[in-house]
């Protein structure tokens, strides 16, 4: 009998021969087993035959959008997607966030990079049709559009500072260690004294809450973590 492979496995949606072979190498050294597609019509057709832990979907393809397809994913499965292109203006990157993918990453990059995020996304809890909001007295959590509003008034947040809330949401009422903030968030980077995320967290706290000092929702749970209660 033959074991399953147990490596994650990858969908390169990329028509780049010379990324795709890259990607093949470099992936696979890392530890992913890896499916190619060069158009959408052949992603189509592997996605529901591979069932891939993650897609690397590039925005510009042969025959139709990228971003497109990201949306199509999204809309019927619970697999990630990291949008790759040479595109990076603000409204290319918004605009693939809010359709749902998981990370933007523009090329030339850097491999290390790359399966950083990689790793970071797969960690993450994924959000799937029909768990896209989160509701929390007045406050709303639209974790597909990526917006916030409490009593209908639109929240501005930076990309980090949602994706921090992002991840309390999806422990809703549970604590979310510290270790797993910096692991999920900051790419398992050595943040000795973490300051970076306390900042974070005060950010959201004064943004979401209406008394910051007493908080309501995002509470404190010391030498441990945080938790976003409902």
């Amino acid at each position: 009998m033959i074991d399953a492979d147990p490596r994650p496995v990858v969908l390169v949606v990329e028509d780049e021969v010379g990324y795709q072979e890259a990607l093949h190498v470099g992936l696979t050294v890392e530890g992913f087993a890896v499916v190619g597609a060069e158009t959408i019509g052949a992603a189509r057709e592997l996605l529901p035959r591979t069932r891939p832990s993650l897609v690397l979907l590039d925005v510009m393809l042969p025959d139709g959008s990228g971003i497109d397809y990201c949306r199509e994913i999204h809309e019927t499965t619970r697999t990630p997607v990291i949008m790759v292109s040479a595109r990076s203006s603000e409204v290319d990157v918004v605009l693939g966030l809010e359709i749902g993918a998981a990370d933007y990453v523009t090329k030339p990059y850097r491999l290390r990079e790359l399966v950083a995020r990689m790793r970071a996304v797969l960690r993450r809890p994924q959000v799937g049709p029909g768990d896209e909001r989160v509701v929390l007295g007045d406050l709303v959590i639209d974790l597909v559009r990526r917006t916030v509003t409490r009593g209908g008034v639109p929240v501005e947040l930076s990309r980090k500072e949602f994706d921090l809330l992002a991840l309390f949401s999806s422990h809703l009422g549970q604590v979310v260690t510290r270790e797993q903030c910096l692991d999920a968030l900051w790419w398992g980077l050595d943040l000795a004294d973490s300051r970076t995320l306390d900042t974070h967290v005060k950010r959201l706290r004064a943004k979401l809450e209406v008394d910051p000092p007493r908080p309501r929702h995002l509470i404190t749970v010391r030498g441990v973590g945080f938790r976003l209660d409902p």
